[in-house]
């Protein structure tokens, strides 16, 4: 899928989880189901640091698209490495690594590991990296018309205010994980669900997506996993932009009111 679909569909993955905790007794508390929704949002995009020409790419400038073709590298180096005798040969590595249940795990316990382990500004680089990535999905009309500084701008001030709403006490720095030094650490929480929700998305087109790696499936290791290719849609197609996206933000906005204890 496209970037905004990705990103609406992340954002709209955590308002729902939203509506479930509040469903089961253990509502969030607000600045948790907003900042976690956007996180989402970002994170979501994330997946495509190996794709040179995707929408994370163009996020954070030279630094984002010189990460990209580093990380494209990388995955074309672990696929080369690690396929099975039924997996293709390839010429880049688009849809391999960074699209695996694997990745997800990894960089959402990492994020979680540095915003309990580096304090503030840990907490701060993490939110800002997301908000401004939150920005360019959600607001890509905005952000493709607008400077990159003044996106990241919004970014930083955003990733300002929202740490100094969620450090009041009972706003959400300890939610979920209260033991001492547990501060902050479900942060790495929407950028797992981010990241399975991107690679989800991608199964539904028609090339799939390798979530399962590295569990061989058959004589593949790198099986793209996906529904009947009849049901299958390429990026970009009305059936994402007229048919998914509306869902979307449908979906969240359900979710987000049954997360408040609206229905």
């Amino acid at each position: 899928m496209m970037g905004p679909a990705h990103s609406l569909s992340g954002a709209a993955a955590w308002l729902g989880v939203g509506s479930a905790v509040a469903a089961a007794g253990h509502p969030m508390p607000w600045p948790v189901l907003i900042v976690g929704a956007l996180i989402c949002a970002g994170a979501a995009l994330a997946p495509d640091l190996d794709h040179k020409s995707a929408t994370i790419s163009r996020a954070f400038g030279p630094i984002s698209r010189g990460l990209c073709e580093i990380i494209d590298k990388l995955s074309h180096s672990v696929y080369k490495a690690t396929r099975g005798h039924g997996d293709p040969r390839r010429n880049g590595g688009h849809r391999t690594l960074t699209h695996t249940w694997l990745w997800a795990v990894l960089i959402g316990t990492g994020a979680s590991v540095l915003a309990m382990t580096g304090g503030r500004w840990a907490v701060l680089g993490i939110l800002f990296v997301h908000l401004v990535l939150a920005v360019e999905g959600l607001l890509w009309r905005m952000a493709r018309t607008s400077s990159d500084v003044l996106v990241w701008l919004l970014g930083a001030t955003s990733a300002w205010i929202l740490a100094g709403v969620l450090n009041e006490p009972g706003n959400g720095a300890d939610w979920l994980f209260t033991g001492p030094g547990q501060e902050y650490m479900w942060l790495g929480l929407p950028i797992v669900l981010g990241a399975l929700v991107h690679d989800i998305g991608d199964a539904l087109t028609v090339s799939g997506c390798p979530i399962l790696w590295p569990i061989p499936i058959g004589r593949k290791r790198w099986y793209p996993i996906g529904p009947p290719k009849a049901m299958r849609f390429r990026a970009g197609s009305w059936v994402e932009l007229k048919v998914l996206m509306p869902v979307f933000v449908l979906l969240g906005g359900v979710g987000g009111l049954g997360a408040l204890g609206v229905i």
